[in-house]
């Protein structure tokens, strides 16, 4: 099993340390906080003085790097990995891919990277926050371009399956467009939701009950965390939001005109069956070899239909599909 450094030790970061050593690889750290830093040494996991030192390390135990830090921060990390471990296996955590494949693209074009990106997480932030069950069935998309090549695909999905998820390969650009519509806009709504109930008073947040609690859980999160992830996907998220505006001016001008919602709440109503009937559906296991040219096109095939990937050998993926109607 490949060992596994990890730069950046905060909610995710400090959770795929702890994933990736349960599993029995051997993983280190590093990260800026000192208060991370601490606590995880506390914890007993293996924190190195300074991500220079962990990048070292890396290239001497040909690790795979793990950059778990906001988007603002992944400049400086990769031109940290391109002076001291230039040809390393890397992945990311980062909650929006296109931007961070140009940054390698750009800053070290000769690592071996693939992008991922783990669904799952809380509103807390930090190391304490953390922990190894996190990404237990939880999916963890795993990205790749026209530059990725088949072995930095299997490393970064070898440590996603290591850490208990399930695979959904994707080109990044589809990642960003899906992720703006199920995570970057809930957020945005969570936060305008939110500010709405206070805005009512200490009244209506008396009153406040289940419903509200649960829509605005999000707005919770680190506000500098939630503006690097959604600033960072700007021109999907607006595509995403224009929908939204959309949607809900066509539910105004209804309560205006006529004081129905009637389409308006049948639509959303049908949408969340939707969403129930794909995770509750019976799925299909498939083999994918990985032995043929088109091994990451039809993986990604996969992911565009649902699929996800359960496990992976040095010969082919298993992967299971929504079974056909």
């Amino acid at each position: 099993m490949r060992a596994v450094c990890v730069i950046g030790l905060g909610l995710i970061g400090g959770s795929v340390l702890r994933a990736a050593v349960r599993s029995g690889r051997t993983g280190w750290g590093a990260t800026t906080s000192e208060e991370d830093a601490a606590a995880a040494r506390a914890a007993g996991y293996d924190v190195a003085p300074s991500s220079e030192e962990a990048l070292r390390r890396a290239a001497e135990q040909e690790a795979l790097v793990v950059i778990a830090t906001p988007l603002p921060a992944v400049g400086g990390v990769l031109r940290r990995i391109a002076r001291h471990s230039p040809e390393t296996y890397l992945t990311d955590v980062v909650g929006v891919q296109e931007p961070v494949h140009e940054l390698v693209r750009e800053l070290a074009p000769n690592t071996r990277y693939a992008g991922g990106h783990p669904m799952s997480g809380t509103a807390d932030s930090g190391w304490s926050a953390g922990r190894a069950e996190l990404f237990d069935r939880a999916l963890w998309a795993v990205t790749t371009d026209e530059d990725t090549r088949l072995d930095s695909w299997l490393e970064a999905a070898a440590l996603a399956v290591d850490c208990g998820s399930r695979v959904v390969p994707a080109a990044p650009g589809e990642h960003d467009a899906a992720v703006a519509r199920i995570s970057h806009l809930p957020h945005l709504l969570s936060a305008v939701l939110a500010s709405v109930g206070a805005d009512g008073g200490p009244l209506a947040l008396s009153l406040a009950a289940g419903s509200f609690r649960d829509a605005t859980r999000v707005a919770g999160t680190d506000p500098e965390l939630v503006r690097a992830m959604t600033e960072g996907n700007r021109a999907a998220l607006l595509d995403a939001l224009d929908d939204a505006l959309g949607r809900l001016g066509a539910a105004r001008g209804a309560l205006a005109s006529t004081g129905s919602l009637n389409s308006t709440v049948r639509s959303g109503h049908e949408a969340n069956g939707n969403l129930r009937e794909q995770h509750t559906a019976e799925r299909v296991s498939r083999t994918v070899p990985l032995n043929a040219g088109h091994a990451l096109r039809r993986l990604r095939e996969i992911g565009q239909q649902g699929g996800c990937v359960v496990s992976l050998d040095a010969e082919a993926a298993t992967v299971e599909l929504p079974a056909p109607e």
